[in-house]
Formats: C-alpha cells, structure tokens, sequence
C-alpha cells in the first residue's frame, strides 16, 4: 500500500483507477472507527469507468500509522492534513466524497481552503449541529481519553460485539465482513499512538464549530451532490435537505433502504451517480 509523508505524519492510502485519466481524480473521505477501505467497492467500481481515486486512513481509530505526538488532530487539522494530502500528491479540481465523519471533515476543508476541489460529493454524515448525532455523543465523551477508548474498545476482539446493535450494526442494510470489521479494530487495540490519535479527534468535536462551519458553506459555489440512504437511523432525510439548502448549486439524491454506510451498501450505486456527475450527459 502506498504511503505518503505530511508534516502531521506518514499516511497510508489507497488508489485505483488509471494513471493516465483524463477525468477529475476523485477523494474519498472516511469516518470515525473505519479507514479508507469503506471506499473499496466504489473505488474498484470507478476504476471500471476510467475514473482513478484516493482512499487515505486518517487519524480517526483504524489508522495503522499513528500521527505525530504535535500533529494538530481536531477537526479542522484532519481538514488540514487532508489539503497537505491533495498537495502532496498534485491533486487539483478533484472531487471530494465524504461519509460519516468524514463529511463533516469535507466542510471543514471547504472552510479551510477550497481551492483544489471541483466538486463535492457528501453521504449520509454530520451537518450543522449534528456532530455526532444522537446517540453517538455519549461514545464520543467516553473515548475522549485514551485509556476509556481503549477500555470500551476491548470488546470488538469479538465478531458478534462488533456487528452488533453497540457496533456496526445499525450502520448497514447488508451483511458486513468480518475480515474487514476485524482490520477496522485492530488498531485501537494494538497502538497506544492509534488511541492518542483518536482521543484527541473526539476530545475536539464540538457541535458549535460545525454549525458555525455550516454558515459559510453558500460560499462554496460549485457543484454539489448529496447521495443519502433514506434508512438511515441517525442521518435522516431533514437532515440531507437542510444540508443541500446550505449550498448554492446541490443536489439532493434519496437512495431507497440505504443506511449511514451506504459506500458498503451500494457501492456500484454510488459509483453510478458519482461518474454522471463528473460526466453529465
């Protein structure tokens, strides 16, 4: 797997698609607890279409390579590190694709500095004062220190705990792999940089800075495509609609029975929808 250094620190990433494509790359931004495999199906589906794309695993807990001890791991410095990331690899006019978390870290950078996007592309995730949402607060409170993250973290050793209702679960409208669930976990439980990285983010997770992102968010006048599973239990439609006003050119997509990780639900659905909107007819 390729890695790229940054000044927050080296960063694995993944890649598909051809070199030598004449269309935009694509970036896909993941959220909390899970690393850029979430992305896996839609990238490999892209790929298939001649659209080339990068996955990287921010400090969010299923990074295997931990930060610096100094690196800036709030929100607007995962925002950040993700602009050194477009830099470091010459990326311009991409188009940002976001979920969970990892959409609320897309407004951040749009925020930050929006110059080397195109286009955004966001899925089920937080917005406005939705950050986390209901009843992911009281998870953030308690892995807000090292040690709780990795004491109520022992129990994703097992499968049944982390495809259950207190894991995952709730997350998808398909089968999850436990392969994949298990590589998501090991991290917090094997690295004490890993826990440090991950404490910090949601030590610094404040609903206010969100919500004040999300006053500014008219500014960023190019297209936008809202891609939102219509089953999800904590990223309701209202949300996606009051999300799509905030921008000037948005368009909202509903996708029947889709949960909050809907790039693992329907990847070649999403890949269907990002290439027409990097390509209108």
């Amino acid at each position: 797997m390729p890695t790229v250094d940054l000044p927050q620190g080296r960063v694995n990433y993944r890649v598909a698609g051809p070199p030598d494509s004449a269309l935009p790359p694509v970036v896909f931004v993941h959220g909390i607890m899970v690393n850029g495999e979430l992305w896996t199906g839609v990238a490999d589906a892209l790929a298939a279409r001649g659209i080339r794309s990068y996955a990287p695993d921010l400090p969010l807990g299923a990074h295997p390579i931990p930060l610096r001890p100094d690196a800036d791991v709030t929100p607007r410095g995962v925002a950040t590190l993700l602009l050194a990331f477009l830099d470091a690899l010459g990326l311009s006019d991409v188009t940002l694709v976001g979920n969970d978390t990892g959409g609320a870290l897309c407004q951040f950078l749009l925020d930050t500095d929006a110059s080397r996007v195109g286009r955004l592309v966001l899925t089920n995730c937080d917005a406005f004062d939705q950050f986390p949402p209901p009843p992911f607060g009281l998870l953030v409170k308690l892995a807000s220190s090292p040690f709780r993250l990795w004491l109520t973290s022992q129990g994703t050793r097992l499968t049944a705990v982390r495809h259950s209702a207190l894991g995952f679960g709730p997350l998808v409208a398909k089968p999850l792999d436990a392969a994949l669930t298990r590589r998501w976990a090991t991290p917090l439980l094997t690295d004490a940089g890993v826990r440090r990285d991950t404490a910090c983010f949601m030590r610094a997770m404040r609903p206010a800075d969100l919500l004040d992102v999300s006053t500014r968010l008219h500014a960023f006048d190019r297209p936008v495509l809202l891609l939102w599973g219509a089953a999800d239990r904590f990223f309701k439609m209202p949300l996606a609609r009051r999300l799509a006003d905030a921008f000037p050119h948005a368009r909202l997509v509903p996708v029947d029975g889709g949960r909050t990780f809907i790039p693992l639900d329907e990847p070649e659905r999403l890949a269907s929808e990002i290439s027409a909107f990097l390509v209108p007819a």
